[in-house]
């Protein structure tokens, strides 16, 4: 685990101005890998749905820009940053990070999963930067199109594999959180983000059927089909791993942002599993107050 120290803001900051010195959007994170910067609309209610253009910092990725006197300004306000982030889909790399887990949770390899992928649609992943996660996970970076727009999605080409698209972000390399350091692969530092395999660019935009049960009955639609691999994943579940197979799966789609929009897909694919509905959305539940916990201590800490 990596050491944080007083020193760690201000390597955080350097690594984020060398990012925006080649093109990449940066923002500031604290610790536990969300926005540095408390919202100046915590509290509002109706909640505000601003995306910064009210010209204030605190938006997360939509504070992120390659201006460095910006970028210095953001990580001024945000004295505790121990890491950055950068946004995916913003030219001028337009970039798709290919987020490979090694949870245990998924009962299988995601680099392999990816591998499958790969063999089975025809296209072979180029060398490029690659990332190397306090977990053991890697990203990997890719650059897509100007008229390709990927969704952020979790679990949805293979369970293990997240994909950070338009609206997400990446951790940048020298960030440092809670679990550890975020750092470049060997022999990847002096490569340039490679173009996404077209075929590989195809299974990331294109609109997914629902997920259906065996006997062929849909299950309740999600938007845009972010979250079928997290249905999936709860569907496949035994007796004995049902609850904490749905905790995991909501919990990720709460830090994706679109746990509301799934909360119901997610409840029906536990029930056909054999869980109690009540025990389903409790356990949803539970997955929404953590999650919402997390990113309020963040604020707070910021």
């Amino acid at each position: 685990m990596a050491t944080i120290d007083r020193q760690t803001p201000t390597l955080a900051l350097a690594h984020a101005l060398a990012a925006a010195g080649r093109g990449l959007p940066v923002f500031p994170l604290s610790a536990t890998k969300l926005p540095a910067l408390r919202s100046p609309h915590h509290g509002e209610q109706p909640p505000a749905h601003c995306r910064g253009e009210c010209g204030l910092p605190g938006h997360g990725v939509h504070d992120a820009t390659t201006d460095p006197a910006a970028v210095r300004a953001l990580f001024a306000a945000a004295p505790r940053a121990t890491g950055y982030g950068i946004a995916c889909g913003r030219a001028p790399h337009r970039l798709i990070g290919i987020d490979l887990d090694v949870d245990p949770a998924y009962g299988s390899d995601a680099a392999g999963a990816l591998r499958q992928l790969a063999l089975k649609h025809l296209f072979t992943i180029p060398p490029t930067v690659t990332v190397l996660t306090p977990s053991g996970g890697r990203h990997l970076w890719l650059t897509g199109p100007a008229d390709a727009t990927v969704p952020n999605s979790a679990g949805r080409l293979a369970p293990g594999i997240d994909i950070r698209g338009s609206g997400g972000y990446l951790v940048g390399p020298g960030s440092v959180t809670a679990h550890g350091r975020y750092r470049l692969a060997p022999g990847t530092a002096h490569l340039t983000p490679a173009p996404c395999p077209r075929a590989l660019l195809r299974l990331l935009t294109q609109p997914r059927r629902p997920p259906t049960t065996t006997r062929g009955a849909a299950l309740t639609p999600t938007p845009d089909r972010r979250g079928e691999g997290l249905i999936q994943f709860v569907l496949a579940a035994h007796e004995g791993q049902r609850n904490t197979r749905l905790f995991w799966a909501a919990c990720r789609a709460y830090e994706h942002g679109f746990g509301d929009a799934l909360a119901d897909a997610l409840t029906a694919a536990a029930v056909r599993t054999g869980l109690p509905e009540h025990e389903a959305r409790a356990a949803i539940a539970s997955a929404a107050r953590l999650t919402s916990r997390r990113g309020e201590e963040t604020n707070d800490a910021a």
